[in-house]
């Protein structure tokens, strides 16, 4: 195990919620913002990991990662993503996801998809529903989504279904594409209490696993 590339990758973790936590302490940014903004850039470098690492290192530090935001959430260390105002355990299911997605692939395509999914389309999904999407809300037992948020969903999903593709050569015929990414939409959409960090990559690599 390369101790410096395992140091190294933490590190990085570290430093990226510490500057998301300074950055809401003193700017007060809104909570889901904050928290989304913690969501795409650290599932993002997450999804990389197989590019760089073994997946033992990755599964260790899922371990790590799932401890570290159970104490975090307990004490409430890391404001910034605990911040939202409604009952979730997405951080506890995104650190979750990382260690069960490898143990269903071991390919670093697909884990990539899978956890860009989680981060980026989601997030994206978040961000864009709450500045664009005031006007095209609906509830989902009690969760508010928006029209525009899960449409933006939909669109990253494509660009990171096609990028797969593309990087993996895989062909993927355009009526799959679309059943994967809008499956993806409503697994997000119907993922109670933060579930949907855990459920959607996993849909993504059962999907991408049998193409």
């Amino acid at each position: 195990m390369d101790i410096a590339v395992l140091f190294v990758t933490i590190l990085t973790i570290f430093l990226l919620l510490i500057g998301c936590e300074l950055y809401w302490r003193h700017h007060k940014t809104h909570g889901e913002i904050s928290r989304k903004f913690i969501h795409i850039t650290v599932g993002s470098f997450v999804a990389s990991w197989p590019f760089f690492m073994s997946w033992g290192q990755i599964q260790i530090l899922s371990v790590a990662f799932l401890i570290t935001i159970t104490i975090s959430k307990f004490f409430n260390i890391f404001q910034a993503i605990h911040s939202v105002q409604r009952p979730t355990g997405g951080e506890l299911f995104f650190a979750a996801a990382v260690g069960l997605t490898t143990l269903l692939t071991q390919d670093p395509y697909v884990f990539a998809a899978a956890l860009l999914h989680m981060s980026l389309a989601d997030g994206l999904a978040a961000i864009v529903g709450s500045r664009y999407g005031k006007t095209s809300r609906y509830y989902v037992k009690g969760q508010a989504k928006s029209l525009v948020g899960t449409g933006a969903f939909v669109i990253t999903s494509l660009f990171i279904l096609a990028g797969f593709g593309l990087l993996a050569g895989v062909t993927i015929p355009p009526l799959m594409l679309l059943a994967i990414a809008t499956g993806a939409a409503a697994v997000e959409n119907l993922g109670l209490y933060g579930s949907d960090n855990l459920l959607v990559p996993l849909l993504i690599v059962i999907a991408l696993s049998t193409i």
